[in-house]
């Protein structure tokens, strides 16, 4: 397809094809303000907790559950530089109302500031956190879902590399929304005259700040860069889901049949003429659509 959905083909036209530098990280930071407490939804209490040796925790818990349920850790995006849960409560109250599941959503290191790995540092301690914690907060310990989109699907992706290696924690499912995975992209002509939000110059940047260095360096560990992992066996069965004009596109394809090769249960979702992130508008039914089947394959997964 060479042409916008129709749902999006007016906004495209007007969606101006900026990028991501210093400047508007830094603008977009001070508007963001500080991290209030999520706000409890009909059927759903949200809290705010404090994760030892991180930073902190949105959680949101169904009401009335009577049994231990399954949670899902959800990594926010933001190309590495910016971005903070918050953004996500309606998703993550949706998750917990829909799933009957406990819904985590850790905030995390920034870079330029904080480069690789403090950022999988943090992650890190808050999936410890939850799985060492299962019982008190009334959790499956071996039911863990990792999740996130953009930025934070590659983070997801990366930590569940690092929990499959560690042999400490279980993940049983992964689940990928346009994951930002392979550095080495940048040194290839990828952008589009149809690329809209997350532009080559953009992810240039975002690699770089969140690598410490310039991007493409042949010692760039999978953790930080997923695509990089020599192996992607034993990983949990996955989800990814992605735009046929999303810059991440290929990479996230050429990453679903390394695991789908490797012997892993992979679900592909490739939605034709929808660009980065276009899920955030909620209310048009290809949205819709698209957050609907991640419900689904969270439901078929943690049955």
């Amino acid at each position: 397809m060479s042409t916008f959905h129709p749902e999006l083909a007016l906004l495209a036209r007007f969606l101006p094809r900026f990028s991501f530098g210093p400047r508007f990280v830094k603008v977009t930071r001070r508007l963001r303000g500080g991290m209030r407490a999520p706000r409890s939804t009909p059927g759903v209490r949200a809290s705010l907790r404090d994760i030892p040796g991180a930073q902190t925790a949105r959680v949101f818990v169904p009401e009335g559950a009577t049994r231990p349920m399954p949670a899902v850790l959800w990594i926010h995006g933001g190309g590495f530089i910016m971005g903070s849960p918050a953004p996500d409560d309606a998703m993550a109250a949706t998750f917990a109302r829909e799933l009957g599941v406990t819904v985590i959503a850790p905030s995390y290191r920034l870079a330029p500031e904080h480069p690789f790995p403090a950022a999988m540092d943090d992650l890190y301690a808050t999936l410890t956190w939850l799985h060492a914690n299962a019982e008190a907060l009334n959790v499956r310990a071996d039911r863990i879902v990792i999740a996130g989109a953009s930025a934070g699907g590659g983070l997801a992706a990366g930590l569940t590399l690092l929990a499959r290696d560690r042999k400490e924690i279980p993940v049983a499912f992964q689940l990928l929304v346009y994951p930002m995975l392979d550095d080495r992209t940048v040194n290839r002509t990828i952008d589009g005259a149809n690329h809209r939000i997350w532009s080559a110059e953009s992810n240039r940047f975002g690699w770089t700040s969140y690598l410490g260095r310039e991007p493409g360096a042949d010692d760039v560990p999978p953790y930080a860069a997923p695509a990089r992992a020599e192996s992607l066996a034993g990983l949990p069965p996955t989800w990814i889901g992605v735009g046929t004009f999303d810059l991440f596109h290929d990479e996230d394809i050429a990453y679903a049949e390394r695991l789908k090769a490797a012997g892993v249960p992979v679900e592909v979702e490739i939605i034709p003429g929808v660009f980065h992130g276009f899920d955030r508008l909620q209310h048009m039914n290809v949205a819709k659509a698209f957050r609907t089947s991640q419900v689904a394959a969270l439901r078929r997964a943690l049955a």
